[in-house]
């Protein structure tokens, strides 16, 4: 059975802080993403994970990217330490990848914590056994499913993701214009939320942050993750990132008016959604 995922369920995806909470019970995020080609990918991932809420984001990387996420989310903390979930991959080519950044990979892979496995690390997700989110697109998908020896992928997406996260164990998001999220077990979500102004360079890194914050908020609350767990996150990431879509593309401040005659939509930037996520959240939150 496949159900599409609304926003009642996203909803159970998310807490409001209370005055007993700090940075640690609310979730801290480490982040392997970006590269000195595509520092953005980094800048991006950060600020969709700050403005999801969590309590940290501990980001590891190149000094390039390093600086570039500093210089515009200056609470992010940049040194080894406690995490409760990963990003890794967003903004990365594994054929140019370090042995030394392949090794750090494979340890967090072979770990406990929840990894969200994105573009440049998916190479690496079929010999993993920690708990995990693929996230591709339909082309990185297609060579996924080469070098597990799947072959040719199905014309029906959501059978193709079923045979992918079987083979690797894992939970598999596969992105598009609706949004597939798979369980290994077979349990399996659409999302179309979003606007096809989302089809545009930087708003995968920006849904790797959404997830990975999520994740770590779950975590943080001793709840589950096991693999159906993580594709219920996963599905509910996705509608955030597209209901944050849709408002940056019709206007923050019309989504929320009843008296402002509907405008229309329009381009939005990949930071355009990262800065509308603090008000899909807040619907959410508000319309439980």
């Amino acid at each position: 059975m496949v159900r599409t995922w609304t926003r009642a369920d996203t909803a159970r995806a998310l807490r409001r802080p209370t005055a007993d909470d700090d940075k640690y019970s609310r979730g801290v995020l480490g982040m392997r993403t970006g590269s000195q080609a595509y520092p953005g990918a980094a800048v991006l991932g950060v600020e969709a994970a700050w403005r999801t809420g969590l309590g940290m984001v501990r980001y590891l990387g190149p000094d390039r990217p390093s600086d570039l996420v500093l210089a515009r989310r200056p609470e992010t903390v940049t040194a080894d330490g406690r995490v409760q979930a990963w990003v890794i991959g967003s903004g990365t080519d594994a054929a140019v990848r370090t042995v030394a950044d392949t090794d750090a990979l494979r340890g967090l892979l072979s770990d406990t914590d929840p990894v969200v496995v994105d573009a440049g690390a998916l190479d690496l997700a079929a010999e993993a056994t920690a708990p995990r989110i693929l996230t591709p697109h339909d082309r990185e998908h297609a060579r996924l499913r080469s070098a597990l020896g799947l072959g040719h992928a199905p014309a029906d997406r959501a059978a193709a993701a079923r045979e992918t996260a079987e083979a690797t164990g894992a939970v598999v998001l596969l992105k598009g214009a609706v949004t597939v999220v798979v369980a290994p077990d077979g349990w399996t979500a659409t999302v179309e939320s979003g606007t096809p102004w989302l089809a545009t360079a930087g708003t995968g890194d920006v849904l790797a942050g959404v997830i990975g914050a999520l994740v770590a908020g779950a975590v943080a609350r001793d709840e589950h993750t096991d693999a159906a767990s993580l594709a219920a996150i996963a599905a509910s990431g996705a509608w955030l990132h597209g209901r944050a879509g849709a408002i940056a593309a019709t206007g923050a401040s019309i989504a929320g008016s009843s008296s402002s005659p509907p405008l229309g939509d329009g381009p939005i930037t990949a930071l355009d959604v990262a800065e509308a996520l603090p008000q899909a959240v807040a619907e959410v939150l508000a319309r439980g």
